[in-house]
This record gives structure tokens, C-alpha cells and sequence, in this order.
């Protein structure tokens, strides 16, 4: 018989700032500073991705069976 599989690690906090950080809108209301000519919004949408993806990553990495 295998022991049940728990989800309950401290580093599952860290998907947090992947839901949280996006949805503050005041990050990202301006135009202003343009990088490479194109506005904030657009540019702070892909950072956001390149933040979802390094938090999923890093919970992964460290919360995974077998290290």
C-alpha cells in the first residue's frame, strides 16, 4: 500500500505571485515608459508570462518526489 500524496508544501505559496501580481492594475495602467517603442502594457504582459513561468517552474523543481 502506497502513503496518500500530500500537495502541502511551503513552496506552493509561490504560485501566488504569479495569480496576485497580474491582477493589480495600477502596475500596469500607463503608457509610459515604452521599451523598444512599445507601451508598458504590452511589454509588462510578457514579463508577467516570464514570471508565471519561472514561479511554476521553481514550485516544481522543489516540491517534486525523488530529488
Amino acid at each position: 500500500m502506497t502513503t496518500p500524496r500530500t500537495d502541502r508544501s511551503p513552496w506552493n505559496w509561490l504560485l501566488l505571485v504569479a495569480i496576485i501580481i497580474p491582477l493589480i492594475p495600477p502596475l500596469f495602467n500607463a503608457v509610459e515608459p515604452r521599451l523598444f517603442g512599445i507601451p508598458l502594457f504590452y511589454w509588462l504582459q510578457l514579463a508577467f508570462i516570464l514570471i508565471g513561468v519561472t514561479a511554476t517552474t521553481v514550485v516544481y523543481r522543489m516540491t517534486r518526489r525523488g530529488r
